[in-house]
């Protein structure tokens, strides 16, 4: 995925006139092209006004946060910075909102169904209101300069501009014929509403509310939502919304996905368990053998039968070829109860998962293994109505021993061997009141690895 690119067009003049004619024939190309220069200009101002007098109290900023501790530590740190900036450029302070602080109920990350609230507590006295993530860094003078170019009367969804270079699973094949025309927010940039498309979706959350069962890939799908099949604005690319942060112009910029928390978690602290079955022993086992099994400081591999050259523990469960619940379920009993008590952490993978140990030491560093903790790529199932989120298992997921101790302590069990594991143990943990906890290092699909690769 890559920002959109622009074109430009070339004025070609006669090259056999002479030279009186190629003057006045350049003459005439020059007022061509200013008459188009000044046409651009009109255009231009006819959709981005004259620059206003939107000060930061127009602006409500809301830091799309989480509840662990950890990352809501990282949220405080960063609604400090963006108030210590609006004092020292002597304005009123802006709304600074926490998203895990705004609704208790499950799935308020998704945004849209936060949109009513908005509308409701802040369409008054507010122009914008602008999401960022808890690592996005914000310049305040030149987000000020930016938001000021474009009219808050008007609808607007501005953003860094991402696309699909094909077609994929994870956003429904959406625009298959030429995935490139729809853009999308990298919420890593920030990204931005006015008040009045707020206005107009909360209109539509109200009358024809959310449909979708999954929440996959959520900038993709706010994205689509707002566009509406054409009814609503596209995203308008904002080319100072960075996230390296090597240009001077940018307002905004990311640190790296890796957040580094001091020295690494050793790897005995990490206990990997591998999710396998006897077709899959002899192609998919060398391969997780040959690139990061040797990094790990324990590591089994479960199966439906036992192997001593592998070695795995056949488990006792049949191999299903849908859903592992029953498998995963005896995983977490076997890790709970038949380990040593100091290891801290539990990593499932699928045999076709790829991960570095490496990466996940200094991942898992910054979070406190007493804590309840489910980390990986986010999902949600019916968020809409009364769902629950859950991380999904293609991309790895990691627990806590006390959200394993929770989870087990707890009457909830899988239907069926062959239910969806990781959705059991979203709809579980979420009746636990235990949070999925998200991480951009996790990857379900493109790439079907974990992105803590070394």
């Amino acid at each position: 995925m890559r920002p959109s690119a622009r074109r430009s067009r070339r004025l070609a003049l006669p090259a056999l006139l002479s030279l009186f004619t190629c003057s006045l024939a350049f003459a005439l190309a020059s007022e061509d092209t200013k008459k188009e220069v000044k046409q651009s200009k009109n255009l231009e101002k006819s959709s981005i006004s004259k620059k206003t007098d939107t000060d930061l109290k127009g602006i409500v900023f809301v830091i799309q946060s989480q509840s662990n501790s950890f990352h809501a530590k990282k949220a405080e740190q960063l609604k400090k910075s963006i108030l210590t900036q609006a004092a020292d450029l002597t304005q009123e302070f802006p709304r600074v909102l926490l998203l895990h602080q705004l609704a208790q109920q499950e799935g308020a990350w998704t945004i849209l169904p936060l949109l009513p609230h908005f509308s409701v507590t802040y369409s008054r006295n507010s122009s914008w209101i602008f999401f960022c993530e808890e690592e996005t860094r914000i310049q305040m003078p030149q987000l000020l300069e930016i938001i000021r170019r474009y009219d808050p009367s008007k609808e607007w969804f501005l953003g860094k501009a991402l696309h699909d270079e094909e077609s994929t699973i994870i956003h429904h094949y959406a625009f298959s014929e030429n995935p490139t025309v729809f853009k999308y927010p990298d919420f890593a940039a920030g990204w931005a509403l006015s008040m009045p498309l707020v206005n107009k979706l909360t209109t539509r959350l109200k009358s024809e509310p959310l449909k979708s069962d999954f929440t996959i890939d959520l900038k993709h799908e706010i994205a689509l939502y707002i566009w509406d099949r054409g009814h609503g604005p596209p995203l308008t690319p904002v080319p100072e919304f960075c996230t390296d942060g090597g240009d001077a112009s940018c307002a905004t910029t990311f640190r790296s996905l890796l957040p580094l928390c001091g020295n690494p978690l050793k790897k005995e602290d990490i206990f990997v368990a591998v999710k396998t079955c006897k077709k899959f022993h002899g192609d998919r086992i060398p391969i997780v053998k040959r690139t990061w099994a040797g990094q790990a400081g324990r590591i089994e591999y479960y199966s439906d039968y036992e192997d001593s050259s592998i070695p795995t523990v056949d488990l006792g469960i049949p191999n299903t070829e849908r859903g592992h619940c029953g498998k995963t379920f005896a995983i977490l009993e076997r890790f709970l109860n038949h380990s040593h008590d100091s290891i801290s952490w539990l990593v499932v993978v699928d045999d076709d998962t790829l991960i570095s140990i490496a990466r996940l030491q200094h991942l898992l560093s910054c979070y406190d293994a007493s804590e309840p903790l489910v980390l990986g790529e986010r999902y949600g199932y019916g968020l809409g109505t009364g769902g629950y989120s859950y991380v999904t298992g293609g991309g790895g997921m990691v627990f806590s021993r006390e959200a394993v101790r929770r989870l087990l302590a707890s009457k909830c069990r899988c239907y069926s061997n062959d239910a969806p594991d990781d959705m059991v143990l979203g709809m579980c943990f979420s009746g636990l009141g235990v949070p999925a906890t998200h991480s951009p290092l996790f990857h379900q699909q493109i790439p079907a690895l974990l992105c803590l690769q070394g």
